[in-house]
């Protein structure tokens, strides 16, 4: 049995767990902290820390994985989803090991939630290309072909109508310009048919929490890969970068 530590960082929370990678269960309780306010790269690490303390019990030897709202390329932060600017360009894994004492395996957030469908979720014995799509306050994205993650893939940038899909068709924009559920998804159809002509998934999950109230846009969608709700939710984080962790 392999248990690792799986932490997920986002905008408004930080949570952690350890899991049983063989079976994606977690094995510990949950925790959750507020992510501070500032966001910035040395009050989340206390934060981290914090909540490793309040854990218990993690032997040197677990490995560690960290999921992260930043393109991650080599351990540095690349970008900064609703957290601080002063994590564009950080060497940010280099600054979660120092400050913890161990190696970890850090990753986008996005990233982490896709593998954990492929390895325990929606799209568990899917073979070819799965595309998870987070539906939230922009458009995240997973692409996981045969088992392994093509990291960074950003799709929610995508240029639809010269701006980034994401700017009209995420979730937030559905709440902004408070467009009925049908109108919402005549957005999301010209997303997702521009996504599967670029890529042709397999299987397409839809995550974020919208993603509860699935049976409101899905069906109204008309594509050729089939597209349905992820499963896992806000466990989603934390179970892919534990798995990633133990993989490296």
């Amino acid at each position: 049995m392999t248990h690792a530590l799986g932490i997920d960082i986002g905008g408004t929370g930080i949570k952690g767990a350890v899991v049983d990678t063989a079976t994606g269960e977690l094995v510990s309780e949950r925790k959750k902290i507020a992510t501070p306010k500032s966001g910035k790269p040395g009050a989340i690490v206390n934060v981290v820390v914090d909540l490793i303390d309040q854990l218990g019990g993690i032997p040197a030897s677990m490995p560690v994985g960290v999921c992260f709202p930043a393109i991650v390329r080599n351990g540095v932060t690349m970008s900064a989803a609703n957290i601080s600017d002063d994590w564009i360009g950080l060497e940010a894994e280099k600054l979660f090991e120092t400050a913890l004492g161990r190696d970890i395996h850090f990753v986008n957030d996005a990233d982490a939630a896709g593998v954990a469908e492929v390895r325990y979720g929606a799209a568990k014995g899917v073979p070819g290309l799965v595309l998870l799509t987070t539906l939230g306050t922009g458009i995240g994205s997973a692409l996981i072909y045969d088992g392994t993650l093509v990291p960074n893939s950003e799709l929610g940038h995508l240029q639809i109508g010269g701006r980034d899909a994401e700017k009209g068709a995420s979730f937030a924009a559905k709440e902004r310009r408070r467009l009925s559920w049908s109108a919402w998804a005549k957005r999301l159809q010209r997303y997702y048919s521009h996504v599967e002509l670029l890529f042709s998934p397999d299987l397409i999950l839809v995550g974020g929490g919208v993603s509860k109230s699935h049976e409101k846009f899905l069906p109204l969608l008309k594509l050729n890969a089939p597209i349905i709700p992820a499963e896992l939710r806000n466990n989603a984080g934390i179970l892919g970068a534990a798995a990633l962790a133990v993989k490296e």
